[in-house]
């Protein structure tokens, strides 16, 4: 769940590498018959039936995901 503004692969990646200070291995290759080019989720199902809305930047939750994963690894469970 997001806050309804796409970000493409490349901003995600981008992202994330500057959250972590790990350098992602990618490849970049032509689409695959059937990728489609652009997909992203309404909220607004969300934000009126749950009364969840998203206050966290991109960073933020990366961040926090990546944090969490570090938790995880150092107890041994990932």
């Amino acid at each position: 769940m997001g806050t309804g503004k796409g970000v493409s692969v490349f901003e995600l990646i981008n992202t994330f590498e500057k959250c972590t200070g790990v350098k992602l291995n990618y490849k970049v290759a032509p689409r695959r018959p059937g990728d489609i080019e652009k997909v992203w989720g309404n909220v607004d199902k969300a934000n009126k039936v749950l009364g969840w809305k998203a206050v966290h930047t991109l960073e933020e939750a990366l961040s926090s995901a990546w944090n969490w994963q570090k938790v995880l690894r150092e107890r041994g469970i990932m």
